[in-house]
């Protein structure tokens, strides 16, 4: 065990339990895990059975990188199981829906 990593300025740790939830659309929630001084995040997103945004979700004014956790996430053209590994670049856009459910970390790099 090295209790001097937990020692290093900026070095944190988030539990998705105790993160609050936020009900961003009906059936979608988000649970801010981290946010950095230039505007970066990192956020665990949760979308219900046949859950959808309900417009465009346009990437601006950066990309977005998105990991499913669990379940199958559909960007409005296709399917991507658990252990897809997506990114969106600045200025894309996609509809994010889910027909059985799924649990998305998505990180934003840029603010």
């Amino acid at each position: 065990m090295h209790p001097e990593i937990l020692e290093q300025p900026g070095y944190i740790s988030a539990s998705v339990a105790e993160s609050p939830v936020r009900e961003i659309f009906p059936g979608i929630r988000a649970r801010p895990l981290w946010k950095g001084p230039s505007g970066a995040a990192a956020h665990l997103l949760e979308m219900d059975p046949n859950s959808s945004w309900p417009h465009r979700d346009i990437h601006e004014p950066g990309p977005e990188e998105v990991f499913v956790v669990s379940g199958i996430f559909n960007d409005g053209a296709r399917d991507y199981p658990a252990g897809t590994f997506l990114h969106a670049p600045a200025g894309s856009w996609h509809v994010p829906t889910t027909t059985v459910g799924c649990t998305l970390f998505v990180f934003y790099p840029e603010g």
